[in-house]
Order: C-alpha cells, then structure tokens, then sequence
C-alpha cells in the first residue's frame, strides 16, 4: 500500500512538470496580407481617378466640382432659385440614365424609369445618396462616380464590370 501511494505520487509529480500549450485552431492572420490588400486598391483607385481627371480634362465645355465624398459632378441644369434641398427621410422622385465613362449608355432613362427614393433610408448607388442632396427641384447634374463609390469592385453583375467607374446623369422631379 505504502509503495503504491508512492508511486502514485511520484506520477503525479513528474507529470505536471512539462506542460505544453496549444496552438490556436485558427491562428491570426498575417497583417501582411492586409497591407499588400490595401497597396492593391490604392493603385486601382489612383487608376480609376486618372480615367476620371482625363474624362474632365477632355471635357472643357463644363466646369466639374469635386464632392468630398470622391465624386465629381457639373450642373447641365442649375437652379438659382433658394430652393430647399432633400434631407434623410425625404421621398424624392427622380430620373436618371447610366453610361460608362465613354459615354456608352449601360441603362437608359427609359429601361431605369421614374424612381421614387427615400433618402439615406433606402439601398441605392452610394454616390447618387450623396449626390441627390446636393440637388433641387428642376436640376439635371452629371455624377461621375468612381467604382468606390458606384458599384464597388463587383459590378452590378450584369451591364456593369468589376471596377467599374460611371457617369450618371440625374434630373430631380419632386421632393415629397
């Protein structure tokens, strides 16, 4: 008995001397990968953004004002009139027409229709959210809309590609 309790004690003092911990089931990953990610979309925005600056540069007919949200756009139909501006929660109704930054028609105001538009509560093409609340009644503005800001690095799936930088042209109907 005394012999056993010693070995039984001995056991147990020999085996909690060497513990070794576990590697982690998913281990982090390397902020290397992250890095080389944002290198990647910095040189594929700088791109887009010289396509943009060249479209404008070509275009000496219209002044173009750039957004601090990264958008560029100019007024075809300016309204002087102090006229109020949709806000988040309006419903505004509008027109509009999508090319490619050739000026190829991608949907037309015909395929698009009238679009009733909640502000800032519905999903709709990021720049257009921002852009609409630029606008008032009676107001035709072309947005020339970097992927970012568009339809990001997938496209829409259909006419528009990945990384695809568009002009949008917007007439605001009514703000209800």
């Amino acid at each position: 008995m005394k012999y056993s309790f010693l070995v039984i004690l001995v056991f147990v003092s020999f085996s909690c001397t060497k513990i070794q911990p576990r590697k982690p089931i998913n281990p982090k990953p390397s902020t290397t990968l992250y890095f080389e990610a944002m290198q990647q979309n910095k040189r594929l925005n700088k791109i887009e953004d010289d396509k943009i600056l060249a479209l404008i540069k070509k275009d000496s007919t219209r002044t173009y004002i750039q957004s601090t949200s990264g958008f560029w756009y100019t007024y075809l139909h300016k309204i002087e009139e102090n006229l109020p501006t949709p806000t988040k929660g309006d419903e505004v109704v509008l027109e509009y027409e999508i090319l490619d930054l050739r000026d190829s028609i991608l949907y037309s105001k015909k395929e698009l229709g009238i679009k009733n538009y909640i502000v800032d509560e519905e999903d709709f093409i990021s720049g257009l959210q921002k852009g609409i609340k630029l606008m008032k009644i009676g107001e035709t503005i072309t947005f020339v809309l970097p992927s970012y800001s568009a339809y990001g690095i997938t496209g829409d799936n259909n006419k528009i590609g990945l990384n695809q930088s568009i002009k949008s042209t917007v007439t605001l109907i009514n703000i209800k």
